[in-house]
């Protein structure tokens, strides 16, 4: 058998497709072909680490923005932990109005929010009562006539001693029924210009609470008072204090008071009284503070805490945020000029759910890291 002989139009139509797909493959890995190693993220600025426990930063380190740093203040020191109080009314600057008399509400003059004068008008009320008054009035008018017959027949020697006496007894009897009748209807009022009788505050403040309505039967002894009159510049917090923090406070003593409305503002207070006898449950006393609202910020029924402080110890207050504990030593990191930062042990006075003040180690002014201690602690442990 003879061997094959291949023809060079065969050997063409081969070596052609081989050699565009060889072209092909070449210049797809020179354009697919990095020009260099991919970009990263610029490397950070590392730290200097100084013999003396402390960390240096260049200028414009992006870890300065993981810290924030402040200044202590110098605060008086807490006595005790923060006691939860609620905010109420100053009783003796709180007017709860109930009607004097039975009677119906014809006109509502005040709402809750105006403020109001002593003796002005909060409602008119139509009072079946006060016919009672006229009543009265008449028959000690009758009484006394009688009286005076009686002593004339008396002098006559027309009565005996005995009926003149009895006719005493009645206007005696007679004068204190009007004055019984005046005294349910002392509160009440006419009112010019309106039918009915006004009922009046006895004490000027802002109304807090209404709960009259036109039309609605009102008695002396109803549940709820009419309304409510107070004088919110000056409001009451209430406390309970444990049996064994007795000892720690007095009536006298200044105390600071915070609400959550107003998280970063204290209210001066002063305890007013403290209870005699302890809740036999709860083994705790009342306190009542007072406390001045002059911007009327504070409100009845918020919760409070109060902290009673010693006015006479003042020391560096700082964040918990800003304590490194290890065993039993307390660390800060003081900022010693701009960018560097050094730990420094320090001893507390006093230490709170949330901040605490400083004993020794720390002079109040000092800028004090408050957040980000604990990276710093961890940068100098690894190194």
């Amino acid at each position: 058998m003879k061997p094959l002989k291949h023809s060079p139009l065969l050997q063409k139509k081969v070596l052609l497709p081989l050699g565009i797909a060889g072209a092909l493959a070449v210049a797809a890995a020179l354009v697919l072909r990095p020009a260099g190693p991919p970009a990263g993220p610029a490397p950070l600025a590392k730290p200097a680490l100084n013999t003396n426990h402390s960390i240096s930063f260049p200028p414009g380190a992006p870890q300065l923005a993981y810290l924030r740093i402040e200044a202590a203040p110098e605060l008086p020191v807490p006595l005790l932990e923060p006691l939860a109080g609620r905010v109420g009314y100053d009783e003796n600057r709180t007017a709860r109005i109930f009607a004097p008399t039975n009677g119906r509400v014809l006109k509502v003059l005040a709402q809750a929010g105006d403020t109001v004068k002593a003796g002005a008008p909060l409602l008119t009320l139509d009072v079946p009562d006060y016919a009672d008054l006229r009543k009265a009035e008449s028959d000690r008018e009758t009484k006394r006539s009688a009286l005076e017959r009686s002593k004339a027949l008396y002098e006559l020697e027309v009565v005996a001693r005995k009926d003149l006496e009895a006719s005493q007894n009645d206007y005696r009897a007679a004068e204190a029924e009007v004055e019984r009748s005046r005294a349910r209807l002392r509160n009440l009022s006419p009112l010019a210009g309106e039918s009915g009788f006004a009922l009046r505050t006895p004490l000027a403040g802002i109304v807090t609470e209404r709960q009259a309505s036109p039309g609605v039967e009102v008695r002396p002894d109803g549940a709820a008072p009419l309304f409510v009159v107070s004088d919110p510049r000056s409001l009451w917090v209430m406390a309970e204090l444990t049996e064994k923090d007795l000892g720690k406070l007095k009536v006298g003593q200044a105390v600071s008071i915070a609400v959550d409305a107003y998280p970063e503002q204290r209210f001066p207070g002063t305890v007013e009284a403290i209870g005699d006898v302890l809740d036999p449950q709860s083994r705790r006393v009342p306190v009542r503070c007072a406390v001045a609202n002059p911007e009327r910020r504070l409100k009845p029924e918020m919760f409070a805490r109060i902290v009673p402080e010693n006015p006479d110890r003042r020391l560096p207050k700082v964040p918990n945020t800003a304590l490194v504990t290890e065993g039993l030593h307390t660390y800060l990191f003081v900022e010693s000029e701009p960018g560097v930062v050094a730990r420094r042990e320090v001893v507390l006075a006093f230490r709170g759910h949330d901040s605490s003040f400083v004993e020794s180690g720390l002079k109040a002014g000092e800028r004090v890291v408050t957040a980000g201690a604990l990276l710093l602690n961890a940068e100098l442990a690894g190194n």
